[in-house]
């Protein structure tokens, strides 16, 4: 199993779930994260971590957000690895618990 990163990281981005993993698994977009699920361990390290509630275990993410699961998986293979904690956008308070983000995800 692995963990997903979902809808409510988008254009909130807080990196603070990098900080702890272990295994480097976190991957970084322009206003998104996602994980590796070839690399995650499911440590659980990181759930706890995501001031924006964005990560679930796999099996956990809410039915309206798997497509996420796909999403995290192919865009890991993308975007280089992100393995330091970075200041979080501007505007990230703003934009934390907007539903439906999908369509401002960059690629």
């Amino acid at each position: 199993m692995t963990y997903v990163v979902t809808d409510n990281c988008i254009k909130c981005k807080y990196t603070d779930c990098v900080e702890v993993c272990p295994v480097d698994c976190f991957h970084e977009g322009p206003n998104f994260l996602v994980i590796d699920p070839e690399e995650c361990i499911d440590c659980t390290l990181c759930e706890p971590e995501c001031p924006a509630n964005a990560i679930f275990a796999e099996d956990d993410v809410p039915a309206d957000m798997e497509q996420y699961t796909a999403l995290n998986e192919e865009l890991a293979k993308e975007w280089p690895v992100i393995t330091e904690m970075k200041p979080a956008p501007d505007d990230a308070e703003e934009w934390d618990g907007v539903k439906d983000k999908l369509q401002y995800l960059e690629r």
